[in-house]
């Protein structure tokens, strides 16, 4: 059953809950509604929505170890959650200002931006970790064995010695003490020493919420914490954060994707479904036994897993239980022995592979047109270091055996190397890192179009095909994209015309005149949410049809319905409008032979690298799970009779459960 469907079954009148304790509550919220900017009395309807309505929450005062609260926010809108977690922290206008206070904090002498610290996994919230930026400069800066002056370590970071030329940090045998408490906590002592620009995914998480905590803040607010974790992560941040809750030491506050499940540790829960709507809130217990079990089951369905393959014939983007792969044809990326060290430190390849009846030291992979491959493994097992050896962000690209596009990067007997722009102009590539250095003050049109230029910023060299496939993309996602979007518009009304005739004549009126895109060159890609930020980088990276399409982690965090648009956009672009009871429907631009966008081509291979299957497109039919690092062992490589979604014990084999 889909979120929308489970939402609308939650009793409302779980809304208005009161919930009183002894102490005074550290956060209380009556019945308030949260702006982005102040509402004026006189301003047009709808020109300053709000954020979100008629929220009322109170965590409890009481901080006795395990008989506090544990909160978590549900939902599957990524702006819902955030929006929820800010409101807590003191953001956003408050109306009516009263309703928002803070009793406890008050009481201690305490502000909320001191006692409440709010920690987010996502581009925008996420990457400066803690808001000091010790990232490189760069994309590439990561694999380079030199090091900058600014490339703090882990001890540096957590004891906020980031400054250059800093004094010592002047800390007490209880700032020694709390050090050395949350560094075992979170398993973060093997890693003082490293730079956090080399942290991997999960690494990264746990130095961010371990900066939140040498804060000694009363709450601890957490944006998504399971995103982008491997499984084994997953379950070991999961049991890092229940020690938290247990404590106390923090109050624990975090957010949840559906898919996330919720952990049997979490006491509270907030449900707010894809319009910032709060459906339900209060003790899990009290909501399952009060007629709320249909969004229990709901949010606990990927925790638990399902034992069967569902009943279905098609998955949410369009692809049947068993469908076989593509035949491959030339090869687009070829390794043969790679391994790729620091000094003494192996980070991939560190291992014998089977390589027909032989065993060779490295890996040995390739990938050709017409393949779809994943890369999974656990967090540190070396995949970001192998997709940036793809795509040539990692200096010893040229060094190892790596071919891409059939040429290394140095250039052999007879034959040039390749150019750093010549494997651009054939990638499109949508990662989070992408998304953290792409510039931010572009238009959402200039985006998209930058597939065709050497760098975000270059003038684009766009040809008539290339224009009306950007318009192509924009209009199909405009609902999606545009804030001010109407059902009014001609495209709008051809995509709902029943009526070919009808719909030709709309065809021609869009056709002829593009003022309906006019928000899509004045609207820049900072102005716009995270979920569309991701949208559009996912987009910029399929729009061009390059050779090979690279979608690292490239829909984590985005809402649900969007991703799933999107997964069904990439393989069957304009031609499928949507799946109705498991059947696909062909879009009207399908049925008059106008469609611009066809999804991915034979020819075209794509490389998805994920931590939830969820994210992963029916389409993939192979994959390759590299092992945890240092176990010497070699990478496991299968193949998938179907979509993971109708074929959901496939996931447990590839990782090895």
């Amino acid at each position: 059953m889909r979120w929308g469907a489970c939402a609308r079954q939650v009793s409302r009148t779980t809304v208005a809950r009161n919930y009183h304790t002894t102490a005074n509550p550290v956060i209380e919220i009556k019945n308030a509604s949260f702006y982005q900017n102040y509402p004026a009395a006189n301003e047009p309807h709808g020109s300053n929505a709000p954020l979100l309505e008629r929220l009322s929450f109170s965590l409890s005062g009481d901080n006795d170890s395990g008989s506090g609260q544990c909160w978590s926010i549900v939902s599957p809108s990524s702006v819902a959650r955030t929006t929820v977690l800010q409101a807590l922290a003191g953001q956003h206008i408050c109306i009516p200002p009263h309703a928002r206070s803070y009793p406890y904090l008050s009481a201690i002498s305490q502000s909320p931006q001191h006692a409440i610290k709010y920690v987010g996994f996502d581009a925008e919230r996420g990457n400066n970790v803690g808001g000091t930026s010790v990232r490189g400069a760069y994309l590439s800066a990561r694999y380079e064995s030199r090091r900058e002056e600014t490339d703090f370590c882990v001890r540096d970071y957590l004891t906020g010695h980031t400054e250059l030329n800093a004094l010592e940090p002047d800390s007490s045998a209880e700032d020694s003490h709390a050090f050395d408490e949350i560094t075992k906590q979170l398993n973060l002592i093997p890693l003082l020493h490293m730079p956090v620009a080399n942290l991997s995914n999960g690494q990264t998480r746990r130095a961010r919420i371990a900066k939140a905590l040498m804060a000694k803040p009363e709450v601890l607010l957490l944006d998504g914490p399971f995103m982008g974790l491997d499984p084994n992560t997953l379950r070991t941040m999961s049991e890092v954060l229940k020690q938290i809750a247990v404590k106390q030491h923090p109050r624990l506050i975090m957010s949840l994707r559906p898919e996330d499940g919720v952990p049997e540790w979490v006491s509270h829960l907030v449900v707010v479904d894809e319009h910032s709507r709060v459906m339900a809130q209060g003790n899990k217990k009290d909501l399952q036994s009060g007629g709320d079990s249909g969004v229990l089951r709901f949010v606990n369905a990927a925790e638990h897993g399902d034992s069967a393959a569902p009943k279905v014939r098609l998955s949410r983007d369009g692809f049947q239980q068993t469908s076989p792969p593509l035949p491959p044809g030339e090869a687009l990326v070829e390794m043969r022995g790679v391994r790729v060290a620091y000094g003494s430190k192996v980070v991939l390849g560190d291992w014998q592979q089977e390589v027909g009846n032989d065993q060779k030291s490295g890996l040995w992979w390739s990938l050709h047109r017409g393949q779809r491959c994943a890369i999974l493994g656990p967090n540190g097992s070396g995949k970001t270091t192998m997709l940036s050896l793809i795509t040539s962000d990692h200096p010893q690209t040229y060094s190892l055996p790596i071919k891409l596009f059939g040429r290394s990067r140095l250039p052999g007997p007879g034959q040039p190397g390749i150019s750093l722009f010549d494997i651009q102009r054939r990638m499109g590539h949508s990662s989070p890192e992408v998304h953290a250095f792409f510039p931010k003050q572009v238009s959402l049109r200039r985006v998209l179009e930058s597939a065709w230029a050497d760098a975000p910023l270059a003038k684009p060299k766009l040809n008539e095909d290339a224009k009306r496939r950007v318009n192509a993309c924009l209009r199909w996602f405009s609902k999606e994209l545009n804030p001010k979007w109407s059902k009014e518009t001609p495209y709008e009304r051809l995509s709902s015309e029943k009526d070919e005739t009808t719909a030709r004549k709309l065809h021609e009126e869009v056709l002829a005149d593009d003022t309906d895109l006019a928000w899509a060159s004045q609207l820049t890609f900072r102005e716009t949410s995270f979920s569309s930020q991701r949208l559009l980088l996912f987009l910029r990276a399929v729009v061009g049809s390059p050779d090979l399409v690279i979608m690292d982690e490239a829909l984590s965090g985005i809402d649900e319905a969007i991703r799933d648009k999107a997964l069904l956009f990439l393989s069957h672009g304009e031609n499928v409008s949507n799946i109705v009871d498991n059947i696909a429907q062909p879009s009207m631009l399908a049925r008059i032979g106008a469609t611009v966008v066809d999804g991915l081509s034979p020819e075209q291979a794509l490389l998805v690298i994920s931590h939830s299957k969820e994210d992963v497109p029916g389409c993939i039919r192979e994959w390759i799970c590299l092992p945890e690092p240092g176990e010497g062992k070699q990478p496991r490589i299968g193949k998938l009779a179907g979509p993971l979604e109708l074929n959901p014990a496939a996931w447990g084999e590839i990782w090895g459960q």
